[in-house]
């Protein structure tokens, strides 16, 4: 309300000089016979003291405003405290975030140097493990290529004994004299029928007409298990008569098998 009369006093004043100066601004407004400087003094300056003295009124006592101010004032220094203080809070909070980034960065950058470490320490695992397993595959190689080479030597051995044994048949049967070979055949006929010892296969074929040495050389020549022809022999004289353990044993030897095959023989036989 104070400033309200004081705007009017405001205008009551300036249309009060402007009145003075030239009345005929006013003219609309006032009556014909009253348009004159003093209708316009009297007008303005009833309405100039009348707001002023309105305003006088209303207006807030000096120590009021003095107060108002001092308060706008303390305000003001509170605000400027409070905006300083803010500033400052909102510069601590960002300083305080910034070293929290620093930390959390310095952080990640341990735990990447970590990572980065053990990946390295893996790395390095496995760069071993793999030339580890690289070395034992040489060996492994090296191993089999030694056995292949081993194999191939006992097969070129094997392969050269078969050659000279074939090559001694060979120059055998070329050395052999027709009569040799008559005996050597007539010795297997013998063997697959019946069975002899040595001494007895020997005197069997002179019997037949050969010589003691074509008969000794036909057979030595045959493949024969002399100790199972003793075991059969002994088989057949039991088939068709009955022998004491002692009394086969000597007939054994009679027939020119030895005293061991003999012994051997009768004891396979049961008695």
């Amino acid at each position: 309300m104070n400033n309200i009369f004081f705007l009017l006093f405001f205008i009551s004043l300036a249309a009060l000089i402007i009145g003075l100066i030239k009345p005929t601004v006013f003219s609309r407004w006032l009556p014909e016979n009253k348009r004159t400087r003093k209708s316009v003094a009297m007008y303005f300056g009833i309405a100039t003291v009348l707001f002023f003295v309105l305003f006088g009124m209303t207006a807030p006592p000096v120590d009021e405003v003095a107060e108002t101010e001092i308060v706008k004032e303390q305000d003001t220094e509170m605000d400027e405290a409070k905006k300083e203080e803010l500033a400052n809070e909102e510069e601590q909070a960002k300083q305080e975030e910034l070293e929290a980034q620093e930390q959390e960065q310095a952080k990640q950058d341990e735990q990447a140097q970590k990572d980065k470490e053990v990946q390295k320490e893996e790395q390095i695992k496995k760069d071993e493990l793999a030339k580890k397993e690289q070395q034992e595959q040489a060996k492994k190689d090296e191993q089999a290529k030694k056995d292949e080479q081993a194999r191939q030597e006992e097969q070129a051995k094997k392969d050269e004994q078969a050659r000279q044994e074939e090559q001694a048949r060979q120059d055998k049967e070329n050395a052999e004299t027709n009569s040799q070979k008559q005996a050597v055949k007539m010795a297997e006929n013998y063997i697959s029928y019946t069975a002899f010892s040595k001494t007895s296969l020997i005197t069997q074929l002179e019997f037949e007409g050969f010589d003691t040495a074509d008969a000794s050389y036909a057979v030595e020549q045959i493949d024969v298990d002399w100790r199972d022809q003793a075991v059969k022999m002994a088989e057949n004289y039991l088939d068709y008569t009955a022998f004491s353990r002692s009394g086969l044993i000597e007939q054994l030897k009679f027939e020119g098998v030895s005293d061991e095959f003999a012994t051997y023989a009768v004891d396979q036989v049961g008695l």
